[in-house]
């Protein structure tokens, strides 16, 4: 089969022409400081603050599990992750140099990621890829929906809870990056799950490239080798392990030249007639959560 290309390229110099050099040596073994760590308890949802310029591991503590990750601008949370859209300039499933897109008007690069663990699987037999975006957070709503049940813990509403502290709500949760996760589509084209291949230990790191308020939720369905619904679904309770959150601030010298990236520079009012609009200050208004 014709191998057809990606609809959105990189030109060289282009924002999607990653410097892998720079992004490569943000790795380099005792060039940072941990000045933040955490526990997301399992079924539970934890929110947290990452400085640009700092280092995000998410890491398998105990054994595998799935996460539902949410990003947003720390002082602007108009300013948040967009998942198809990441799914569009990256791939569905992203590893090591891929990044981590915000909505419109910004649409610039939220983090990089900088390692990951788990690259080593590849694409298995039946086509699923590790780190998904295809997918999104599981909810009470459709769980309501499948089983008539109500279940106040599923990835949606724990991201509820984890930011209700930094003045945000359910309508600021937003779709994720499915930390872990192993999925891909079916020869009905249809979104399937499979159990989570990360053992103790394995991560994935995040270069923050603005100041984040990050959000993750320790998935119900713990690993995924249980089913969560249809005729063979069971309590997936055994399969649930915790995940780690650990902050570094890395040493000034790895940093040189590096700067948090501009919004997209387009400057046009979408064809619209009237006063003059400064775009980019529209943009670079902070609302405060």
């Amino acid at each position: 089969m014709a191998k057809v290309p990606a609809a959105y390229r990189a030109t060289q110099g282009s924002i999607l022409d990653v410097d892998r050099d720079f992004y490569g040596r943000l790795t380099t073994p005792g060039a940072r400081e941990r000045v933040d760590r955490r526990v997301v308890p399992i079924r539970q949802g934890l929110a947290w603050e990452v400085p640009a310029g700092h280092v995000l591991r998410l890491s398998t503590l105990e054994g595998p599990q799935v996460g539902d990750l949410n990003l947003w601008h720390r002082h602007n949370p108009r300013e948040r992750f967009w998942a198809s859209r990441t799914r569009q300039l990256q791939r569905a499933h992203v590893s090591t140099f891929d990044r981590l897109w915000s909505t419109l008007p910004f649409l610039r690069p939220l983090a990089t990621i900088i390692d990951d663990t788990l690259a080593r699987y590849g694409t298995d037999a039946d086509g699923g890829r590790v780190h998904d975006l295809l997918g999104t957070r599981c909810d009470p709503y459709v769980n309501k929906l499948l089983t008539g049940q109500d279940f106040d813990h599923h990835c949606h509403s724990n991201l509820v809870r984890a930011v209700a502290p930094f003045g945000l709500t359910e309508f600021d949760v937003h779709d994720v990056l499915n930390v872990f996760q192993c999925t891909g589509l079916n020869d009905d084209d249809q979104y399937f799950m499979k159990a989570c291949p990360a053992r103790q230990g394995d991560y994935l790191e995040l270069f923050a490239e603005v100041d984040l308020l990050c959000a993750l939720s320790c998935c119900p369905g713990g690993d995924l080798s249980v089913d969560l619904w249809g005729p063979e679904a069971r309590d997936p309770l055994e399969t649930c392990h915790p995940i780690g959150v650990e902050v570094f601030r890395l040493e000034p010298s790895l940093l040189a030249g590096w700067e948090p990236p501009a919004y997209a520079p387009y400057q046009g009012g979408h064809g619209m007639r009237g006063p003059a609009i400064d775009w980019t200050a529209q943009k670079q208004r902070r609302l405060k959560p």
